[in-house]
């Protein structure tokens, strides 16, 4: 199988008004759209991919008994 590749043809450039103004690009998308984006950023912090599996690790913090 070939390895994808992204088109890095299509560039937008903004002011920083215009970047900076999210609430009105949110404002006309459906809940669903919005999640995808909230994914898509998530993804982006933490650099893992939606096919990763999700560690679950629980750490326990308590005081010690005096």
């Amino acid at each position: 199988m070939d390895s994808i590749k992204m088109d890095r043809n299509v560039v937008f450039i903004f002011s920083f008004e215009e970047a900076d103004d999210h609430v009105t690009f949110y404002s006309d998308k459906t809940p669903l759209e919005k999640l995808n984006y909230a994914c898509f950023i998530i993804n982006s912090i933490f650099n893992v991919t939606p096919l990763e599996k999700v560690h679950r690790n629980i750490t326990f913090a308590r005081k010690h008994v005096k």
